[in-house]
C-alpha cells in the first residue's frame, strides 16, 4: 500500500490518498480548503496514475469535510462516514464560522458506516472501527493487512481528541481508545487526523492520556 499525506487548511487537516497495485485509491479527510488545495490533491492523483474510487471521513468536523463538495465534483465521489455524525454534518458550516473560516454544506454521504464493517477497494481491505468521544460517530479505518490505522482525532502521538465539542464526551473516548484501538497488533502505524505518525505500542507506553482511570 502507498499512503500520501497532505496537510490542508488553517487548522491543518491530514489528508490521506491510500493506493493499492490496482491503482484504485481511497481518500480519508478529504480537507482542501482552497480551489488551490483542491488541485495540489488533484496533482498528487494524477502524478501518481491513480483512480479515486472511495471516499471516507473518519468524522463530519468541518475541517475533516472541506473537500467533500470538492471530491463529488471532480470524481462523483460521495463519502462513507458514521450515522451518528449526521448533525455534525449539518452544523458544520455554523461551527466553521465560529473557527473563523466559511465553508459550503457538505454534501449527503452515500451511506453509513457500522462497526466492524468491511470496505473494499482494488485489493484492499479496510476495517470500520467505531470510536466516538470525539465526536459520536467518529470512525478509525484499520488495514490489518499493512498493519496501518486512521484514527482521525480520536488518538494522536502522546495526545487524544479533545472531546468538549458538541456531542463529545471525554471518558466514552477513552474506552474508545482501550477497546478498539489498544487491542491492535502494537506494530500497527497511527496515522492521525493531525500531526505524526505513531504506533499502537508506543501510544501503550508513552500516551499519558492513557493511564488515566
Amino acid at each position: 500500500m502507498d499512503i500520501y499525506r497532505i496537510v490542508f487548511s488553517p487548522i491543518r487537516v491530514n489528508t490521506y490518498v491510500i493506493a493499492d497495485q490496482t491503482g484504485e485509491c481511497a481518500v480519508i479527510d478529504c480537507g482542501c480548503y482552497s480551489p488551490a488545495e483542491s488541485e495540489v490533491l488533484s496533482e498528487l492523483i494524477e502524478k501518481n496514475k491513480l483512480k479515486p474510487v472511495l471516499l471516507l471521513n473518519t468524522h463530519c468536523h468541518p475541517d475533516h469535510v472541506f473537500g467533500n463538495n470538492f471530491m463529488l465534483t471532480r470524481y462523483n465521489l460521495l463519502t462513507l462516514c458514521g450515522s451518528e455524525e449526521e448533525r455534525i454534518r449539518k452544523s458544520a458550516v455554523n461551527l466553521s464560522v465560529i473557527l473563523g473560516l466559511t465553508m459550503e454544506k457538505p454534501p449527503e454521504p452515500r451511506a453509513w458506516l457500522e462497526d466492524g464493517q468491511t470496505i473494499t477497494f482494488g485489493g484492499t481491505e479496510l476495517t470500520a472501527l467505531h470510536v466516538p468521544g470525539h465526536s459520536p460517530g467518529s470512525y478509525a479505518f484499520w488495514c490489518q493487512k499493512e498493519k496501518v490505522v486512521f484514527t482521525g482525532d480520536a488518538l494522536f502521538k502522546g495526545s487524544i481528541g479533545r472531546s468538549d465539542l458538541p456531542g463529545g464526551n471525554h471518558q466514552t473516548l477513552l474506552d474508545s481508545i482501550r477497546t478498539k484501538l489498544l487491542v491492535l497488533p502494537p506494530e500497527t502505524v497511527v496515522y492521525p487526523g493531525h500531526e505524526d505518525k505513531t504506533t499502537i505500542g508506543d501510544e501503550i507506553k508513552n500516551n499519558p492520556y492513557l493511564s488515566e482511570p
